[in-house]
């Protein structure tokens, strides 16, 4: 089977996130970089995409230049990745979705909720795919705590907490180090930095292993380093669709925990959790019962695990993993689509344009929320209310 053509905008050589994207699109062998714009200098991004192996003529100075060049190519690239600074995403997205590519942005999806309603309905007038890398959400045992709950192991879902929490952004005389101090720079994060950053993957995890959405919240934010414009920590409390009630802690002030992203889930019948560093076990108590440790890889899992599970039982699992099989699902869904063919239901678990928008909802949610000393306030975005 010929493998999909691939591009890239953003990611390039230094980059934090671009090597996980590039493991995780030729980790399957369905991918092939075929082009790229990777860097905001042009010359550099050339250099540096044809080190990868891409085509002079595909290895582009900016993104313009990439949508001018890839448009009308008969090769032209199937999915294209955007990986640049988050202020950028809503205009590349939104370009290359309307000239009828299919999409992969990092989050945030865009900064406004106006500019993700707009995304939104672009992918239902033209058909194409807006994902959004919620990457965690690839985990094989992330996907089998989704299953658990829908089938019902945990009975009726009554509270899930939710954390992504580090102490990177600690040190007060870091605070002005230009690495640190634009992450809390309204002109270049928007509204919110902390929530926006990290708190939306716990939000969107809280989500995706429930199947409910967040309806109502209540938020608390707090600068504890007093130049900073906006939040390094928060607590959100918020209320689903289905009736669970959530709790979330973000910080970026947290010495001692480097990554932080742990998710709990607690219903009538047992609870889950479930941490990122040590992701090939998932704890499940029955009501009542024991502690049983469900590990990665091991047999009689759920088809979402089984399909998402890359490395033998007792080998690590890592992002760049988790990244692949958000990947998989793309290519599992675009072959299906030029097949004329429905999707595997285990394929078919890569967050879409609408989670983007419903995270941006939240992020403006929370702030309203912060600014009025946590009053309640609805977290839908009115498109999704319809």
């Amino acid at each position: 089977m010929a493998r999909l053509n691939w591009g890239m905008i953003g990611g390039g050589k230094g980059s934090q996130i671009g090597p996980a994207h590039r493991l995780g699109a030729g980790l399957d062998g369905e991918f092939t970089l075929a082009a790229g714009a990777l860097d905001h200098n042009p010359d550099a991004g050339r250099a540096y995409a044809q080190e990868l192996g891409v085509a002079a003529d595909r290895a582009y100075g900016d993104w313009q230049e990439m949508l001018g060049g890839e448009r009308n190519r008969e090769d032209r690239v199937d999915l294209v990745t955007v990986a640049t600074p988050n202020a950028t995403h809503f205009e590349i997205t939104k370009n290359f979705l309307e000239a009828g590519f299919h999409v992969l942005c990092e989050k945030p999806m865009t900064m406004t909720v106006e500019e993700g309603t707009e995304i939104v309905k672009i992918c239902r007038k033209t058909g194409k795919i807006c994902a959004v890398n919620y990457g965690y959400s690839g985990y094989s045992l992330v996907r089998h705590m989704r299953a658990m709950i829908a089938r019902g192991d945990l009975g009726n879902v009554r509270v899930v907490v939710s954390e992504f929490s580090h102490g990177h952004h600690a040190d007060a005389a870091q605070a002005d180090n230009p690495r640190v101090r634009w992450r809390y720079d309204p002109a270049q994060m928007g509204a919110s930095a902390q929530f926006a950053d990290c708190g939306i993957h716990a939000m969107h995890m809280a989500s995706f292993v429930t199947g409910q959405e967040v309806e109502t919240l209540s938020a608390d934010f707090a600068s504890t380093i007093s130049s900073r414009e906006l939040e390094d920590d928060a607590m959100v409390n918020f209320r689903m669709s289905g009736g669970t009630v959530g709790r979330l802690w973000t910080s970026a002030v947290a010495v001692g925990r480097m990554h932080g992203l742990t998710i709990q889930v607690f219903g009538e019948k047992g609870g889950l959790r479930w941490a990122q560093e040590q992701p090939n076990q998932l704890y499940f108590t029955p009501t009542n019962g024991r502690v049983q440790v469900i590990e990665r890889g091991e047999a009689d899992l759920s088809p979402e695990a089984d399909r998402s599970t890359r490395v033998t039982i007792g080998h690590a699992e890592g992002m760049p993993l988790a990244f692949a099989n958000i990947y998989s699902d793309l290519a599992a869904t675009i072959r299906a689509e030029q097949a004329g063919v429905a999707v595997d239901k285990a394929a078919d678990l890569f967050p879409r344009a609408v989670d983007g928008l419903r995270s941006m909802a939240a992020v403006h949610a929370c702030v309203a929320s912060a600014k009025a000393d946590g009053k309640w306030v609805d977290a839908v975005p009115a498109l999704l209310k319809d």
